[in-house]
């Protein structure tokens, strides 16, 4: 089945090499049509996202404290909602994706916030969830994010759930970037949760 007109294009501009602030860009002018694009794609992340936490986690949902990093224009929290998740904060790099994300009501507190340049102003305690593709030309990103996670776990920040790799993501939107030949690209899940704050020492 081919692409509907544009969404090849798109793709390709935000998942190029371009430098941080045109990305970002990008992305701003990308929200309007985003979910529109992702659902011919058959992206699959937002439904993962919110297996893979309502797996690992330990507690009834509704009490749980998320931060939804990278969150786009809300389509993680639609699911995690669905599995009767309430206690949603999200954050994002892209203020117009931020503005689709406000736009669902979805979350307790947004955030600008962009992974790895910024501390994250995640509320004390809670789950982390972030996903990404495997894909060819979205590798330096990966890298570039499991860097930043892996800072946050040494500083004791953050500890990791899981990460759970998914073969058929999305659609790839060309032969370059499909999976052997599968017409799909692969991606990963993360989970991290919160380490609690350790009380001061006394004396």
């Amino acid at each position: 089945m081919r692409l509907p007109a544009g969404v090849r294009e798109r793709v390709a501009a935000v998942h190029g090499g371009a430098a941080l602030p045109e990305r970002l860009r990008l992305y701003d002018g990308w929200a309007a049509r985003y979910e529109q694009d992702v659902a011919a794609l058959e992206y699959r992340a937002p439904r993962l996202a919110a297996a893979s936490l309502a797996f690992a986690f330990p507690a009834p949902p509704a009490g749980a404290r998320l931060l939804d990093v990278a969150c786009g224009t809300g389509l993680v929290a639609r699911e995690l909602h669905r599995r009767g998740f309430r206690c949603l904060h999200g954050v994002d790099g892209s203020a117009g994706m931020l503005e689709r994300a406000r736009s669902t009501g979805l979350y307790r507190q947004l955030w600008r916030c962009v992974l790895g340049r910024e501390p994250l102003p995640a509320p004390a305690g809670g789950f982390l969830c972030l996903t990404t593709r495997s894909n060819p030309s979205n590798l330096r990103y990966k890298a570039e994010l499991e860097a930043a996670l892996e800072r946050l776990e040494r500083q004791g920040a953050w500890r990791r759930v899981l990460a759970r790799e998914v073969e058929r993501w999305e659609r790839a939107t060309s032969e370059e970037e499909s999976t052997q030949g599968t017409g799909y690209i692969s991606g990963v899940v993360y989970v991290y949760r919160k380490c609690p704050v350790p009380p001061p020492e006394e004396g």
